[in-house]
């Protein structure tokens, strides 16, 4: 009976598809773990495929690719450690999310994960069959429960692998990061662990970085059979951490392992945004990007954000004037840029609307100018910085904010261009609370210059898109933070027009917001991704019907 072990946490960052680079990666931490003798390496939740893999795991040769790195896998713990591992695996007709531990050469365990998450951003129950209530795993002299992130939320594997004698249970996740996650883990994993006495070790490995909509935080954690945290790894950061579990009569405890600080509020959403728009990038081999610079605050945030997370050589930030755009705006432009010391150029489209209006000029003869000529100068853009990325590769970044996404004040083939939108889960109030928490820092939270690198007159100056004379947003919208209060209530929280005006609200203002929420769905479905902040963002999230005409009433 093994009464001392030591287990190593790899927190890494996966590719969803390349089961070669995850293999390399596994293979490279299975190395470290050997040179620090650990006995027992654990990856995230299916690692070797990458998290979550959506219909490619339908796919039998993804499925078989993973199966031959889990034999590879197998044959290097003839030199030790063992590993533990996530996989996609097929048993029979099924297709489970499965764990697997090999040891000394050999499959010494498979377990299927039986709680699959079908709500929100997951959808598991449509390509995965749900495994049984699993069974312990004698290893070593250990009874280990190996339960698969969803399993321990609820109580029922828990409870099923504690009356069978589990002394520890390791958890392999892939648990994406949102505002809430660290409370809602503490509330749901206590409840089930205080009940149970005595309580037992738990070993929390969770999967680091961006994929697509979702940002991953790692955040891995150990708690002992005190039920203490005694091993936290870093947020949003790979780490490898071993730590030195040892029997007592009281259960297993732990000694070393790193203890990292919590990360949260703006600093933790800021930290999110920059990872997940640098994986985004980086998995999907772009060499950098490309963004309009308004002289705007979003587009000022957006390019911060860019910058510290690829670096101020990777980002390219275009100034685009019109006859409408002010001497303030060009410098507030220019002044961003420098401060981050991203390249910056000055294309003038007014030439080319001028150009639109020759050609309708007979089509629009008796109207009067609109939206129209305003879509037009902003699509003129969109069309600009998309010859700038098929030309010269950098990826074009979308600059609109959640609010202007919820009511359509944005420009379908204009300024929702883009492969990926960096703000599209931030509220136009918490851009501004944002940029002013970025200028504060001291310490770069990124690639990026420390210091004031969005001029105050750009966060202070009244919003504007500047596609007519003297235009201001809150000539259509009201105050951002009327907006995205009622914003908040109707989407975050699907309340009703009813409860919004109880609470204080204009039930006029309420009904328009949520008209023009509801009339923009069409436009939502075809804007880029963007990284999920809060508890509700509009893609994965938030599947509205495009054709819908219900109203929430009185």
């Amino acid at each position: 009976m093994t009464d001392r072990i030591s287990i190593l946490t790899a927190q890494l960052n996966p590719v969803v598809g390349d089961v070669k680079g995850n293999l390399a990666k596994a293979r490279a931490a299975l190395s470290e773990a050997r040179i620090r003798g650990a006995d027992l390496i654990v990856f995230p939740e299916m690692f070797l495929l990458g998290y979550p893999p959506e219909d490619l795991v339908l796919k039998p040769a993804a499925v078989e690719a993973c199966k031959a790195a889990l034999d590879q896998l197998a044959e290097d713990t003839k030199a030790g450690p063992a590993v533990l591992v996530g996989l996609p695996w097929r048993q029979g007709r099924k297709l489970h999310n499965a764990v697997a531990l090999v040891d000394e050469g050999h499959l010494v365990a498979l377990r299927f994960k039986h709680e699959l998450p079908n709500y929100a951003v997951f959808d598991e129950k449509r390509v995965f069959a749900p495994g049984p209530l699993p069974e312990i795993v004698k290893w070593r002299g250990i009874r280990l429960g190996l339960p698969v992130c969803e399993d321990i939320w609820y109580e029922a594997v828990p409870k099923a692998l504690i009356e069978q004698g589990a002394e520890m249970m390791i958890v392999i996740n892939g648990s994406p990061w949102r505002r809430t996650i660290e409370r809602e883990r503490k509330a749901a994993f206590s409840a089930w662990y205080e009940r149970w006495a005595p309580p037992k070790a738990m070993v929390f490995v969770n999967q680091v970085g961006g994929q697509d909509e979702l940002v991953f935080d790692g955040a891995s954690f150990s708690w002992d059979s005190d039920g203490e945290t005694i091993q936290r790894l870093p947020t949003f950061e790979e780490t490898l951490d071993a730590a030195e579990w040892v029997r007592t009569g009281a259960g297993w405890k732990c000694g070393g392992g790193v203890q990292a600080k919590t990360l949260s509020g703006l600093e933790a959403d800021w930290k999110a945004m920059v990872l997940a728009l640098r994986d985004y990038v980086e998995k999907a081999g772009f060499p950098g990007v490309v963004l309009g610079m308004s002289g705007g605050i979003d587009s000022a945030l957006s390019a911060a954000i860019a910058t510290d997370a690829l670096g101020p050589e990777r980002v390219w930030a275009v100034m685009m004037p019109s006859k409408y755009t002010s001497e303030e705006s060009l410098d507030d432009a220019k002044a961003c840029a420098e401060r981050l010391g991203i390249r910056y150029d000055i294309i003038d489209v007014e030439p080319t609307i001028e150009a639109f209006g020759k050609t309708l000029e007979t089509s629009f003869r008796g109207t009067e100018p609109d939206a129209t000529e305003e879509n037009i100068q902003s699509r003129v853009r969109g069309v600009v910085l998309m010859a700038l990325s098929n030309k010269f590769g950098p990826m074009v970044l979308s600059t609109g904010n959640k609010s202007e996404m919820a009511v359509g004040y944005a420009t379908l083939y204009g300024d929702m261009n883009g492969g990926y939108n960096a703000l599209k889960d931030v509220y136009k109030t918490e851009v501004f609370e944002l940029a002013w928490w970025r200028n504060a820092q001291t310490r770069a939270p990124g690639l990026g210059p420390v210091g004031e690198v969005v001029p105050e007159r750009i966060i202070t100056k009244p919003p504007t898109a500047e596609l007519r004379e003297d235009q201001k947003d809150q000539d259509t919208l009201p105050p951002y933070d009327v907006l995205d209060t009622i914003l908040h209530g109707l989407v975050e929280e699907e309340r009703s027009v009813r409860d919004l005006v109880a609470e204080g609200q204009d039930e006029a203002m309420v009904r328009k917001v949520e008209n023009l929420l509801y009339r923009a769905e069409y436009k939502r479905r075809q804007a880029p991704p963007g990284v999920k902040i809060g508890s509700k963002n509009f893609g994965r999230d938030r599947r509205y019907p495009i054709t819908n005409r219900f109203k929430s009433g009185g």
